[in-house]
């Protein structure tokens, strides 16, 4: 009989997962058809070996926007996330920043597209809005871990504002910045991203290129891409920021006219079950308007919401798992007093290559060569997820000191140093796990049968309400699974415990 008095918390919630994320892939859709795509692949690999770096008219400008929806969209975000994250203790605050930031970028771009067009505006709220409130709740988070005791030994007399400062602003001001540093390698590629649904940015070309099979292209914007945020700590030098936030309003494109009359009927009229607006025009009684619009939302549920949500939990379980294994297998190798220099090198620029391509172009690749299944969409996200765990695990690993047990290979490595990372390791995976959620809806529009894919449809069947619910369901669901995750790890115990 099995002891699992032996068996600890991290190797409990290890086998838990794997069990949690071993059903989920026997659910899914997950068969292998066979549709000869070599000649589409090979193609492919003939455009990757021959970029084309003039194909794309105005490709200057497409990567300057990139980099200035990013600059904007980041710089807007602070302002809403610092106040926020001093009021982020109440129950409201929290709850209403869990709900925006729930709602993946693309979403908030096709509801303010309805809005506000093609414009700047778009992008920039776009991003604004769920970065603003993810830094909300990781700046409160960072200051809560500031001593108390700081502000103790100030003069007295010392003014609030200078006691807050110099108390607990200067001992987490590293962390605050490298977080920020972070979410703006993240932004970049979310700034890419919102080109997929028409922002004139790098992933208008990019989407384009793949769609209409002109690879070389393709492979020129994607290799630019990837230069693009491999080079981050060259060109993105604190004195810079000021110069390039000029520039990115400068030469910002121009903001058309807004129609407020659209707005205001989008508002009070588009967004709307038709009995509720039935019963604004007078053609409908309260009572017959709520039981129209009942109906309406129970068949929305039945049809869309609940085979949506479950798609959406099976995809993001499955890609959970497999992101775990991948993380697994090939920390060994980035780890540099195992791996040596040559290998963590190599290790080096492929973790740069998983973490920079989107998980679109990765599915739609992985789609070719597997046929139409929620297998390519597990392993895209499994890819692109495990590059950043890894990255961030990896940094971790190799500031360790090196002694004596290392010399032992594998032996070593898990003896000493997998023990005192694992448990940030599973807290960056369930984290990263909110995050899969989100990205599934990049993948719904691909086909995927998630939640993306018909909130994306209602959009483009101009069924505003539709879209509307399905956001909200979205949101809840998101908010759960994130709280059922911090459950799971234990909220803080994972900073100081070893596995």
């Amino acid at each position: 009989m099995l002891n699992l008095a032996f068996i600890g918390r991290w190797q409990r919630l290890t086998l838990g997962l794997w069990l949690l994320c071993f059903c989920a892939f026997w659910l899914a859709d997950t068969e292998v058809i066979a549709l000869e795509p070599w000649n589409e692949l090979g193609r492919m690999f003939a455009g990757f070996i021959t970029p084309d770096f003039f194909a794309t008219e105005h490709l200057i400008d497409a990567l300057w926007q990139t980099v200035s929806f990013t600059l904007l969209g980041i710089s807007l975000g602070l302002v809403i996330g610092v106040p926020l994250s001093l009021v982020y203790h109440q129950p409201l605050v929290a709850a209403g920043c869990a709900f925006i930031r729930a709602i993946h970028e693309i979403f908030w771009a096709l509801l303010f597209l309805q809005l506000f067009g093609l414009s700047p505006v778009t992008g920039v709220l776009a991003l604004a809005l769920p970065y603003g409130t993810t830094f909300a709740r990781v700046f409160h988070d960072i200051l809560c871990r500031a001593p108390k005791d700081t502000a103790d030994s100030l003069p007295g007399g010392t003014d609030p504002l200078s006691q807050w400062l110099y108390g607990k602003i200067a001992h987490v001001l590293p962390e605050l910045l490298a977080y920020t540093r972070y979410r703006f390698e993240c932004a970049l590629r979310s700034s890419a991203v919102l080109g997929f649904v028409g922002m004139p940015t790098l992933g208008f070309h990019l989407e384009s290129a793949f769609k209409q099979g002109n690879y070389s292209e393709g492979a020129a914007l994607l290799l630019l891409f990837i230069f693009l945020i491999g080079t981050l700590p060259y060109w993105c030098k604190r004195w810079l920021l000021p110069f390039y936030m000029l520039a990115a309003v400068y030469f910002l494109p121009p903001v058309a006219g807004l129609d407020g009359s659209l707005i205001w009927r989008f508002i009070s009229e588009d967004i709307w079950p038709h009995g509720l607006r039935q019963w604004q025009l007078g053609d409908l009684g309260l009572g017959a308007a709520l039981v129209d619009t009942l109906g309406w939302l129970q068949g929305l549920i039945l049809s869309q919401a609940l085979p949506g949500i479950m798609a959406t939990l099976v995809l993001a379980l499955g890609a959970l798992g497999l992101t775990h294994l991948l993380v697994c297998f090939l920390l060994p190798l980035a780890y540099k007093p195992l791996s040596g220099r040559l290998v963590s090198g190599a290790s080096t620029l492929s973790l740069l290559l998983m973490r920079s391509i989107p998980e679109y172009i990765l599915a739609f690749v992985f789609m070719l060569l597997l046929g139409p299944s929620m297998l390519p969409a597990m392993l895209a996200l499994a890819l692109h997820n495990a590059g950043l765990i890894l990255f961030l695990t990896a940094r971790s690993a190799n500031r360790m000191p090196p002694r004596d047990e290392d010399k032992g290979g594998l032996d070593g490595f898990g003896y000493r140093v997998l023990p005192a990372i694992y448990p940030g390791m599973m807290a960056l995976l369930f984290y990263r796990f909110e995050v899969i959620l989100r990205e599934t809806a990049i993948l719904g529009m691909l086909g995927v049968a998630t939640l993306g894919f018909y909130i994306d449809s209602n959009f483009s069947e101009i069924r505003f309400a539709g879209a509307m619910v399905l956001m909200g369901i979205t949101a809840m669901v998101n908010v759960l699974v994130d709280a059922a995750a911090r459950r799971a790890l234990g909220q803080g115990r994972h900073k100081t415990e070893r596995c």
